[in-house]
């Protein structure tokens, strides 16, 4: 073979490899172009119709993998905001029923009363005791709305020091000395006689317990029994807070700490609260830096436990950041 024909061999060989680059090019732009054709379309759909899903993209190509990956990512967090906002307006709808009923109830019993009045008179003034009564708890009511509200919307600042809650304990047990004496309950208190310092705020950690206690004794009536026992693990400081009640559902462990939720649907049918303290309660606790947990066996034992962060500093007196048992 000539020269001649060996270069025009050779012009030839590298004239195929280009065109067959410059196809390959081709094939793959256009298999990319349908690729990303076919993304559009999915998510095309997927927000027109407002459905949940992803994209699913099949190619070799780690840019268009990489793209779908975020794409996805974005969509996951648009249905998660969607589905935050739904359970958003469903808890808003039961909060206005709630409060129209809660309201409504005592103020309709008020009026009761003072018709009564109007009417027979009021010898040593029953009627109005019990008017004026029910007007307190209307207004216990508001003000726990305004305080949820003010603890979400992050209104309400808790001003934080080392204080001793072995001392804030006893103290909060004294005042259900009486309607536990009632009640006959059995009353198993450990807490250390020495002093344990957490971080956090008095009066904020009195209305946590007071809140906790209450409970006990409402809901655990059945069970007439009664524990606080505090205890410490590394960094925290536990009080727990049990009865031998009824118990709690598993189904219900965590809702029993959102706005409005209310013990007749996971305790008992006869006693209903507002479902409100424990929210306010773990909104305390969280803002401490602590937080409530909850462990039930229905029928056995039903345990609130207050989890709050050691202190290291010195004791002083902390402000007062809420009113008490609002």
């Amino acid at each position: 073979m000539s020269s001649g024909h060996a270069i025009v061999f050779l012009i030839l060989c590298i004239a195929v490899l280009i065109g067959a680059m410059i196809c390959q090019r081709a094939v793959l732009r256009a298999r990319m172009n349908r690729t990303l054709s076919q993304m559009a379309e999915d998510l095309k759909e997927i927000l027109d119709k407002e459905r949940d899903g992803s994209l699913m993209v099949f190619t070799e190509s780690r840019e268009l993998m990489a793209l779908a990956g975020q794409i996805n990512r974005l969509l996951e967090k648009q249905q998660k905001s969607k589905a935050d906002f739904l359970r958003s307006q469903i808890s808003s709808k039961k909060m206005l029923s709630n409060i129209s009923h809660d309201i409504k109830t005592p103020m309709t019993v008020v009026l009761g009363y003072l018709e009564i009045i109007r009417l027979q008179g009021d010898e040593g003034g029953e009627m109005l005791k019990k008017a004026e009564q029910k007007a307190q708890d209307v207004m216990e009511l508001i003000n726990r709305f305004f305080t949820l509200a003010k603890l979400e919307a992050g209104d309400m600042e808790i001003e934080l020091s080392s204080l001793d809650i072995c001392g804030i304990c006893r103290e909060t047990v004294l005042e259900f000395y009486e309607i536990l004496t009632e009640k006959d309950f059995q009353v198993e208190i450990r807490i250390p006689e020495h002093a344990v310092y957490v971080n956090g705020n008095g009066e904020a950690l009195q209305r946590i317990l007071y809140n906790l206690i209450s409970n006990a004794v409402k809901y655990g009536a059945e069970g007439k029994y009664l524990g606080i026992a505090l205890r410490g693990e590394k960094e925290l400081v536990l009080v727990d807070v049990t009865d031998k009640g009824m118990g709690i559902d598993k189904k219900f462990a965590e809702n029993v700490f959102e706005r409005l939720f209310t013990m007749e649907d996971s305790r008992s049918r006869q006693v209903q609260g507002n479902g409100l303290g424990l929210t306010i309660a773990r909104s305390l606790a969280r803002q401490m830096k602590g937080d409530i947990l909850l462990e039930s066996v229905p029928y056995e034992r039903t345990t609130f436990t207050l989890q709050m962060r050691k202190a290291i500093r010195t004791p002083r007196f902390a402000a007062n950041c809420c009113e008490r048992n609002s």
